[in-house]
């Protein structure tokens, strides 16, 4: 929940019906941001300077008191003061009564009786505590939708249910609006759909929420009520456009701590409509695919599905074949994570390894994908890629040159990617580099690597193959479900990753929080600002609803100079630093409000971290610490130049065409092809030619707990 303001003045202000408390900007940096952030569910207003009981008419009988360990407890003020209040509070498990004092603005009114609503509107006083315990009273009575205004609230069962997205669930909510049946995700697509028709403007879906919450699971019966409703006469195209959730899923999803089927990357999917408004085609864009996962996984994280589908369901010989019939933990890429596999040791209702195995073979024969053995064969290339090593090469020391160790997986890389072994050699322990003079353009050398450059060129190598085998993943399913030339509109649905925070936390966080930055962005002004703009046009007296706007951070990170550009400047010096680019962002910026130093935090993991090491942005969701010491091997996406001529010009087809596309620059030094750079681009283009120029619908899916099961989780 958003941090409660301090107290900067004794003026007093009612709480009034339907106000909602507004989201203090904390310049403390002493707690992490919360997870269970409000954003999207209640729109962020200006921070007033208290909140007191003492302007109501009448004192409410019940209030709401801040619990560490609930959120929020019942009680009764039992007396008033000038500055506290003293209130007898009921713990709701253990039912034990304690009396406590605390001050004016820390307690919230509550709801009289004992009664939810669909709408969170319909509650007489809307604040985090009555929103809190009406989503809690709705949960316990099986209901894991809810309704604030246009927007719903989903909660993640962590159960299957299958009466809940039936055909005859699908049917019923067809045509209907909003609030005449109870709230459910499929009245948020046909009111999308409904939109589309009367207002003759495509749609957009966007479903936002922290890793765990259900986003995926979501945007998988929105797709499956559209084309389900509107898809029939589309044949073929129905089918395809749902069957490429397992595809997407084995190649870009992955086991985490915090969800056993998180999505590592963003997807804006279309289900084009013809004039007729029926499904005729589809469209799927992605962004900023999680490339370091590939390499190394947290202890208790998995790597991508597909490598353990692989390893459990293809058949012994072919794994032979390959040289992959080993477990998990026999290969490098693979062994720092989780080395169990899901329906044996490892459970879930929704992710079982072998059996999704069998799902990934039927969906790429009904998308009419024909390359399968060619896709394992990459993947069984990337593992033997990890379990190459090197070793300082006696010969070269004074030099600081390595050689590789040669063994069975040298042997199997060589010929599983098409490779002469002794050029692959040659392209992993060294660098083709041009000198500034020599010749019209320089004088073209060899330089040796030293052990740990050739470690980071093993890895750049596995990374690369493994997203251009992405991007050719989802090309063939563009291929497969083709926008047709008699597309009238679309409603695309937009899952990307939510805020993320760990205690630490590094490059892919900041580019999925930055992006986070900018959605709430365009949701105040489409919710709040351009809503408030019409009134005002139609001149009606509604009250203006001030709110914090989060745009000095987005600068802080886009503009010029921002953390992207200085990130960008430093990847292309001859040598690049992390702690000269950390140092760059508290020189040039560090007089801006979102911008700390770690030390300054009073959580001891950051305080660690050195000053240039890591900084602190105070984003809209709260505060978040970035260990920057890996931000500029992350943001350079480019491969060695000589290991990418190698790929061009391999003896596997396959790999070769993955390539193909591929315009190589060489420019005398190792390239540098900015990360950050490609997705705020990405992020420009699905503003400005998706989201801003459609209507607008907004899912909010939300963790109930945090040990992904069944039940209700602590407030606190």
């Amino acid at each position: 929940m958003s941090r409660i303001p301090k107290l900067t003045t004794t003026t007093p202000i009612a709480w009034t019906k339907h106000q909602v408390r507004p989201a203090a900007a904390d310049k403390t940096n002493d707690k992490p941001a919360s997870s269970q952030s409000s954003s999207f569910l209640l729109p962020p207003q200006k921070k007033l300077t208290t909140t007191s009981l003492l302007g109501m008419s009448t004192l409410p009988t019940s209030v709401w008191s801040p619990s560490p360990l609930h959120g929020f407890i019942p009680g009764t003020i039992t007396d008033l003061g000038s500055t506290t209040l003293t209130i007898l509070t009921t713990d709701p498990v253990t039912k034990k009564q304690q009396t406590i004092e605390t001050s004016h603005f820390s307690v919230f009114p509550a709801q009289d009786g004992d009664v939810d609503f669909d709408d969170n509107c319909g509650l007489m006083y809307l604040n985090e505590a009555t929103l809190l315990e009406n989503l809690k009273r709705r949960w316990e009575k099986g209901g894991i939708y809810t309704y604030t205004a246009n927007m719903l609230i989903a909660l993640n069962p962590y159960t299957p249910s299958t009466s809940l997205y039936s055909t005859s669930t699908i049917q019923k909510y067809q045509g209907r609006s909003l609030g005449t049946l109870p709230p459910h995700v499929f009245a948020i697509a046909d009111k999308s759909y409904r939109d589309m028709k009367t207002m003759k403007m495509s749609q957009s879906i966007i479903v936002s929420g922290e890793s765990g919450a259900g986003k995926t699971e979501s945007t998988k019966y929105i797709l499956k009520y559209l084309c389900g409703s509107w898809g029939s006469e589309a044949g073929v195209v129905e089918k395809r456009v749902l069957d490429a959730n397992p595809l997407l899923e084995s190649f870009g999803n992955a086991k985490t701590t915090r969800n056993n089927n998180s999505s590592r990357f963003g997807k804006f999917i279309e289900i084009h409509f013809d004039e007729k408004y029926r499904v005729s085609g589809g469209y799927i864009s992605h962004y900023l695919l999680e490339k370091s996962r590939i390499p190394s996984q947290s202890p208790s994280e998995r790597n991508y599905h597909i490598f353990y589908q692989l390893l459990s369901g293809l058949p012994a010989t072919i794994k032979t074949t390959l040289g992959i019939n080993s477990p998990p933990s026999s290969f490098k890429y693979l062994s720092s994570g989780l080395c169990e596999f899901f329906g044996e040791k490892l459970r879930d209702p929704v992710v079982h390894d072998k059996n999704d195995f069998l799902t990934l073979e039927s969906s790429f024969k009904n998308l009419d994908i024909k390359c399968t053995q060619e896709i394992y064969q990459i993947i069984a290339l990337v593992l033997h890629i990890g379990n190459l090593e090197f070793q300082e090469d006696e010969n070269l020391t004074s030099k600081g040159g390595c050689k590789i160790v040669e063994n069975e997986n040298l042997d199997f890389v060589a010929d599983l990617a098409g490779l002469d072994k002794k050029e692959l050699i040659t392209a992993l322990t060294s660098r083709v580099m041009q000198t500034a003079k020599g010749g019209s353009k320089g004088t073209v050398i060899q330089v040796p690597l030293k052990k740990y450059e050739s470690f980071q060129a093993r890895d750049a190598l596995a990374k690369s193959i493994y997203n251009k085998l992405f991007d050719f993943i989802v090309l063939k399913i563009n291929e497969s479900i083709p926008t047709p030339n008699n597309s009238f509109k679309y409603i695309g649905v937009l899952d990307i990753a939510g805020f993320e925070y760990f205690t630490v936390n590094s490059f892919e966080q900041f580019c999925i929080n930055y992006c986070n930055e900018k959605l709430q962005q365009f949701f105040n002004e489409r919710v709040l600002r351009d809503e408030q703009e019409l009134y005002e046009k139609e001149g009606l007296n509604v009250a203006k609803i001030e709110f914090i706007d989060n745009l000095d951070c987005i600068e802080l990170i886009e503009n010029r100079p921002g953390i992207l550009s200085l990130l960008d400047e430093e990847g292309k010096l001859p040598k690049p630093l992390g702690s000269h680019f950390t140092g760059q962002v508290h020189s040039v910026l560090g007089s801006h409000f979102r911008l700390e130093l770690p030390r300054k935090s009073k959580i001891k993991e950051h305080r660690e971290i050195l000053d240039s090491e890591g900084f602190i942005i105070r984003h809209f969701a709260g505060a978040v610490c970035y260990d920057t010491r890996f931000f500029l091997d992350k943001n350079n996406d480019a491969l060695h130049f000589s290991l990418e001529i190698l790929l061009q010009n391999c003896s596997n087809e396959f790999l070769r065409t993955l390539y193909s596309l591929s315009k190589i620059e060489f420019t005398g030094k190792l390239g540098f092809v900015s990360v950050a750079g490609k997705f705020k681009n990405q992020l420009g283009e699905l503003l400005e030619e998706k989201l801003r120029v459609t209507g607008t619908s907004f899912v909010r899916c939300v963790k109930p707990n945090s040990k992904m099961v069944g039940g209700f989780g602590k407030g606190g």
